[in-house]
């Protein structure tokens, strides 16, 4: 079964630095390159995203009020993580909840990722640091369904 992934526009702007990854309209990853520069303060998920990302650029003197956060019971039916690149390089590789490879997009230093539905895989090509957030409780291995990887001859890179 052959899949095409579109880029499309969030509701901010499409640029080679912020990338939504859809599949059949449903987001799989939203990727923001090293180089994103925006003003001010944007998010680039849904509301009702379990995981929420975006971005802050805020001048020298910029205050945040303190405030701290309620206790509210969210329910949590799947795990959406977010990866940074501290170092390194490697490639994502997608597939649809079927286990379909679809695409795969290479990420470097300084690149975050949300991985956001679908199946995903990774393969480092330098040694590299990541760092990722998701929500827990951990659940182990029924945390997730493994399956075989895309062959290296196989795997669609896209820009």
């Amino acid at each position: 079964m052959k899949t095409s992934l579109d880029k499309t526009r969030t509701k901010f702007k499409y640029t080679a630095m912020l990338e939504t990854i859809k599949n059949n309209n449903e987001t799989l990853a939203v990727l923001i390159k090293a180089s994103y520069h925006s003003e001010g303060i944007e998010f680039f998920t849904p509301g009702d995203f379990s995981q929420q990302l975006g971005y802050m650029n805020r001048k020298r003197g910029y205050s945040i009020a303190p405030h701290r956060h309620n206790h509210v019971e969210r329910k949590v039916t799947l795990t959406q993580e977010v990866l940074y690149v501290k170092s390194g390089k490697v490639r994502v590789d997608f597939y649809d909840n079927r286990q379909n490879y679809l695409e795969s997009r290479v990420l470097q230093r300084g690149d975050v990722i949300l991985l956001a539905a679908g199946g995903h895989g990774f393969e480092m090509l330098e040694d590299t640091e990541m760092i990722e957030v998701k929500q827990g409780p951990y659940c182990g291995e029924e945390d997730k369904v493994r399956f075989d990887a895309i062959k290296r001859d196989k795997v669609v890179l896209k820009d």
